[in-house]
């Protein structure tokens, strides 16, 4: 590995003609779908910058396949090669349902405090989608990373001390079968939400995007996803007075003047270039995103909503097995790329499943790193293998006269498309 280590300063990433970064290849099908996106990275670079920069692939463990190596699920050395590079990317990892370890993914997320989760959903000419009009449907996902549920602060219902605190607190009474609940707690913070909503409308103006959505079930949950979204518009009236336009504005103009004139001063807003920023319950979102998908172009929300809206939004242009992720520290730099879907153990050594999700998340982190150009070529080529209808068995399924390849031969036929490119 010859290369040299991304550095961050002042804001920014500072990246060498030959960075290094780490990749887990993962479990299951991990090693197979990155066998196949690996040269279609190393082709788009060769593309872009005709042999003048390069990426210094470094392989490092986590998941099952590090335990069997090491003992660990998560070595020390692999968070240590994250810190040190700055950047990484990496397959799907094992995590046991009901029992046993908690997800490796979140402890990554956790340990580097990648307090962002950014998934773009955007449609594909040709992906199959279950609804009428995909093409409506263009949205980024934020959904914060470190807070919620995923804290994973549980009890079972033999935790006498939790007891006696509800007990004390008046809360008991609520529960309706205590001696055999079990307990989530769910941390939602100030610091956390805020500096969460100011990343998501620091995208959404560089990105030239221009509205941000916050999802949430506030009318529930008062004192976390509700005081989320007030923190989030707090944020926005605070430090970006002079490029947001909030719903709460518009409701004071609504309420003080006249619709017409909330109605007006959002169009003069918007023409200006600021950008509008409302929110939403989150059981109306989901109905919402099938019924008008337009309404929607940034969308913030806590972690567990994330995690479902975006597998949601996934399913309506193509599913998971397209869906791109990226987990970022806008403060630190750290950033981790990664495949959206799972292990899929019954596929392992068949070839045959989709590594779309895995290349396109590496487009992001091209992106990240500031090679733009590289990921342009890589999501050209993707367009371009939908569009000629060659595709991976998941896709081939739903697709009349499609050709089948397996994995490694449409990581292949990607690298051709890519050297085609002019």
């Amino acid at each position: 590995m010859t290369g040299d280590y991304i550095t961050f300063s002042a804001g920014h990433l500072n990246v060498p003609n030959q960075p290094i970064i780490p990749y887990i290849e993962g479990d299951g099908i991990g090693p197979e779908i990155w066998q196949a996106a690996r040269p279609v990275f190393d082709a788009a670079v060769k593309a872009t910058f005709k042999g003048q920069k390069r990426v210094a692939w470094w392989g490092i463990g986590a998941g099952e396949t590090a335990f069997k190596q090491t003992g660990s699920w998560l070595p020390d050395d692999t968070l240590k090669a994250l810190k040190q590079a700055h950047v990484g990317i990496k397959g799907p990892l094992t995590t046991p349902v009901g029992t046993g370890h908690r997800s490796i993914n979140v402890k990554l997320r956790q340990a580097l405090d990648l307090y962002v989760c950014v998934r773009p959903i955007q449609y594909y000419p040709g992906t199959p989608s279950p609804l009428k009009h995909p093409e409506n449907v263009n949205m980024v996902v934020f959904r914060e990373n470190t807070e919620d549920i995923y804290a994973g602060i549980e009890y079972e219902y033999q935790t006498a001390a939790l007891k006696d605190f509800l007990a004390k607190t008046k809360q008991l009474a609520k529960v309706r079968f205590p001696e055999t609940s079990n307990f989530g707690i769910k941390p939602i913070s100030k610091e956390g939400s805020q500096r969460f909503v100011a990343a998501a409308i620091d995208y959404t103006l560089s990105h030239g995007r221009h509205k941000i959505t916050l999802v949430h079930k506030g009318n529930i949950m008062k004192y976390t996803e509700g005081a989320f979204k007030n923190w989030g518009y707090e944020i926005a009236s605070e430090n970006y007075a002079d490029k947001v336009f909030t719903k709460q504005v518009w409701q004071q103009l609504k309420a003080t003047e006249s619709l017409d004139a909330a109605n007006k001063a959002l169009k003069q807003a918007q023409a200006q270039g600021k950008i509008y920023i409302d929110d939403i319950i989150a059981d109306n979102f989901f109905q919402q995103a099938l019924i008008d998908p337009k309404q929607f172009d940034v969308i913030a929300t806590c972690n567990l909503n994330g995690d479902y809206i975006s597998d949601d939004l996934a399913a309506e242009v193509g599913g998971i097995g397209i869906a791109p992720s990226a987990n970022i520290n806008y403060q630190t730099g750290y950033g981790l790329f990664e495949a959206t879907h799972g292990t899929a153990p019954e596929f392992v050594g068949q070839n045959k499943l989709n590594p779309t999700s895995l290349i396109l998340s590496g487009a992001m982190m091209f992106d990240y790193l500031g090679w733009p150009e590289v990921s342009l070529h890589i999501r050209a080529a993707v367009a371009k293998a939908i569009e000629h209808k060659q595709v991976t068995w998941d896709f081939a399924q739903k697709i009349a006269d499609a050709h089948e390849l397996s994995t490694s031969d449409y990581g292949n036929y990607l690298v051709q498309l890519i050297a085609q490119q002019k």
